[in-house]
């Protein structure tokens, strides 16, 4: 019973039934025009064959008189016919016909008029339907002439009842697709919610069953589970996040504490106090460098919604970072080396492009082996050099590629995949400075932009690429912009 009443509060069941209303009430209109038409039609021609035989018999009349006019429709009555025939004499007696009696009102109507007749030959009085007309002759005779609709009645009786059973059927077969269709419907719909509540219960893996129709509904379940997918990796993102942050953040923390105890312990003085301030800033340094990586990833992020985009050349910003990385690079006995001079443009954020490619140099820096020591330019695009540390900018299947060699260690293949999380850090790297969220920065700048970030063996090193689509044509250049932020 619960189960019917929400079927019937169901919109898609009131949609049905409304639909029905509609195709129902026009199908009565069309019905009622037909009939009309119909009978406006049939009562034309009847009026214009009633017309013709007055004036036929009139004439018969005229040239013969009443004897002549009494023998043609005697001649015409003799088989049974639709044909109706009576002549009165002016005292009302009837002379001729196969009429026996008509109301007599009928003697005064005008035109047209339905009456119900008596037959000549009819001895029980059955009456019957006619379409008669008067006409008054000459001596004050009079001429009825009319045709027999009682076929024609039986007939629009039988045509009415078979369409209101049709119309009947049609309800009962449309309130039984409705609450059917509502049954399918409401399932899809009662699928929804079962798996909404599931998640909102805490089981982030539950998605929307699809029926493999392909319709709607399957194109918006697709929606809905591609909507928790992403729900689902930002809860787990978020989790790691929150531990990675409180394992990591425990460290410096604890450290900052344990050197401001130190200095209160120790014996009061000013360098030992200066001391103290200088480890502590140094400290808190790192900490707030590690929450500015988490906001600009969070912004990265966010999307474009929160980001302008304009055009960029991606070969000018690696320039800049390149110049930038110099000194880092010279003090560290690291070559650097850039190819390709070439402007290359793309549409994006200049100063996440241009953090994307400093975490790049900055990661290759520091997780590369030290080569020979100096800074190579090659602007000739000839790839010549001598560093370990290679930067290229080119193009290839309509993206801009921006590679990092280094000549370090590298990373597993089987690790490539989780370095870009924030905070991960592998085994090998756990003594190198850093919070491990450099790469998970380029990932997010590269999703903002449609790119991706991929990882590939140097023989020797590593090969970081961002690739990075191209402008679309005929978009201006603009290279200003912000240099990158070291941290």
């Amino acid at each position: 019973m619960l189960e019917a009443l929400k079927l019937l509060r169901s919109t898609a069941f009131r949609l049905s039934l409304v639909y029905l209303a509609v195709f129902a009430a026009f199908a009565g209109l069309l019905i009622a025009y037909l009939s009309w038409n119909t009978w406006v039609i049939f009562t034309q021609q009847l009026d214009s064959t009633i017309e013709a035989e007055v004036q036929g018999l009139a004439e018969q009349y005229r040239l013969g008189g009443v004897l002549r006019l009494v023998q043609v429709i005697d001649r015409r009555t003799r088989n049974p016919s639709s044909s109706l025939y009576l002549v009165q004499d002016p005292q009302g007696n009837r002379i001729a016909g196969n009429v026996a009696s008509v109301p007599a009102a009928t003697w005064e109507a005008e035109g047209l008029v339905r009456i119900r007749y008596t037959p000549f030959e009819e001895s029980s009085g059955k009456t019957y339907e006619a379409v008669v007309r008067v006409f008054d002759l000459i001596g004050g005779f009079r001429l009825l002439v009319g045709r027999d609709v009682e076929e024609r009645r039986h007939l629009q009786e039988i045509v009415w009842r078979a369409t209101l059973l049709a119309v009947v059927l049609m309800i009962v077969l449309g309130v039984g697709g409705g609450y059917y269709v509502s049954r399918r419907i409401l399932a899809r719909i009662d699928a929804v919610a079962e798996t909404s509540r599931t998640i909102m219960a805490g089981d982030l893996s539950q998605r929307v069953p699809l029926s493999g129709s392909g319709d709607e509904f399957d194109r918006l379940a697709e929606s809905l589970n591609a909507m928790l997918d992403r729900i689902e990796r930002l809860m787990h993102g978020l989790k790691e996040v929150s531990d990675n942050i409180a394992h990591d953040l425990k460290t410096p923390l604890t450290r900052l504490r344990g050197r401001v105890e130190a200095a209160l312990r120790a014996d009061p003085s000013e360098q030992g106090y200066r001391e103290a301030l200088e480890q502590t800033i140094e400290e808190s340094d790192r900490l707030i460098a590690i929450f500015n990586a988490l906001l600009m990833i969070a912004r990265a992020e966010a999307g474009a919604a929160g980001v302008s985009f304009a055009p960029v050349d991606v070969a000018a910003v690696a320039r800049d970072v390149v110049e930038l990385y110099e000194p880092a690079a010279e003090e560290a006995g690291i070559g650097l080396v850039i190819t390709g001079s070439e402007p290359v443009r793309v549409l994006g954020n200049r100063e996440l492009i241009g953090q994307a490619i400093a975490n790049l140099v900055d990661n290759a820096l520091k997780h590369g082996s030290a080569g020979r020591a100096g800074i190579a330019t090659d602007p000739d695009g000839s790839g010549g050099g001598c560093g370990a540390v290679r930067v290229s900018v080119t193009i290839a299947d309509g993206k801009a590629r921006i590679a990092v060699a280094d000549s370090g260690p590298g990373i597993p293949e089987a690790d490539r995949s989780r370095v870009v999380e924030r905070f991960a850090r592998l085994e090998a790297s756990r003594s190198a400075p850093g919070a491990g969220l450099g790469l998970a920065l380029v990932a997010a700048v590269a999703r903002l932009h449609s790119g991706e970030l991929a990882f590939s063996d140097g023989n020797p090193g590593l090969v970081a690429t961002l690739a990075l689509p191209l402008a679309p044509a005929g978009e201006a250049a603009s290279g200003q912009g912000s240099p990158p932020v070291r941290g």
